[in-house]
């Protein structure tokens, strides 16, 4: 059963915008908190942004400013709106949903990942 499912990837010049969408299973969309991650080629996986089941919303340093996390109930979908787009923020990204362990959230689902390409 697939849990994760993200779309909206796609190669852009530097200084361009995209919008990540993650559709979760209504399981899935409960979950304590729901993340974005990225991965380029020959790094490790790291975390972008975050939404917890109360609301709040996490940034890495790297892109605070320029994405904006968000959710849409209804439609039990994640969003990442991804502005002012660096060759840096090229890589795989991935949703991922779980729970908090020692107030770190630990994923237990991850969608299969959507390739984003930014040019300079």
């Amino acid at each position: 059963q697939v849990q994760l499912v993200e779309s909206g990837g796609g190669s852009v010049q530097a200084g361009g915008s995209l919008r990540l969408s993650c559709v979760a299973s209504e399981h899935t969309y409960s979950s304590e908190c729901l993340d974005w991650f990225r991965q380029a080629p020959g790094k490790e996986r790291e975390g972008v942004a975050g939404i917890n089941s109360d609301g709040s919303i996490w940034y890495a340093d790297s892109v605070k400013g320029r994405f904006t996390a968000s959710k849409d109930n209804a439609k039990n979908t994640l969003y990442l709106q991804m502005n002012s787009l660096k060759p840096e923020d090229t890589g795989m990204y991935y949703c991922a949903a779980g729970a908090f362990i020692v107030s770190i959230c630990v994923p237990s689902y991850w969608g299969q990942g959507t390739q984003v390409t930014v040019s300079s």
